[in-house]
């Protein structure tokens, strides 16, 4: 097992069970604002995994960064990492030619893309930033990413507020 996979087990329990009582409280309230009733707490997505395997990424039916918490179980279970290249559906246009790079490591819960504006950003140059994660990643750069993912999050959804 690599020091980036290791950390992403150790890290991804940690939050699971740290995290264990909102995953609850949000899967409630999903379950509680179900429309049209029974409709289900999870939202289900084909993503390409690594080497270009697909399997069905789970969310919580929410619009909000909430909606990622179960991405953990994909973590702990080696589908995907803490850090990495934004899953793509097996059939988008970067997971292709040049973009088949990305593939040749998993797809992350956060990674450059996220904290580098995610939906302000143009298409090509979020390609761009998955790229360079995929010929460039260590565990440091992985670190500070993570590092910078929470202030991220909290930076869009001040804005959206404002």
């Amino acid at each position: 097992m690599t020091a980036k996979r290791t950390f992403d087990v150790l890290g991804g329990l940690a939050l699971l069970v740290l995290l264990s009582p909102l995953v609850a409280a949000v899967a409630a309230s999903v379950a509680l604002s179900a429309t049209p009733p029974g409709h289900g707490v999870l939202r289900r997505r084909t993503v390409a995994g690594l080497d270009g395997r697909p399997f069905t990424m789970l969310t919580f039916r929410t619009r909000s960064p909430l909606a990622a918490l179960p991405l953990l179980l994909h973590v702990v279970a080696g589908r995907m990492s803490l850090v990495g290249p934004c899953p793509l559906a097996p059939s988008h246009r970067e997971c292709a030619g040049e973009g088949r790079r990305r593939l040749s490591v998993r797809p992350g819960l956060t990674g450059p893309w996220q904290i580098s504006g995610r939906s302000d950003l143009p298409w090509e140059e979020r390609e761009l930033l998955d790229l360079h994660y995929v010929d460039h990643h260590w565990l440091g750069m992985d670190l500070r990413i993570l590092a910078r993912t929470l202030p991220a999050v909290r930076r869009r959804r001040a804005a959206r507020f404002a």
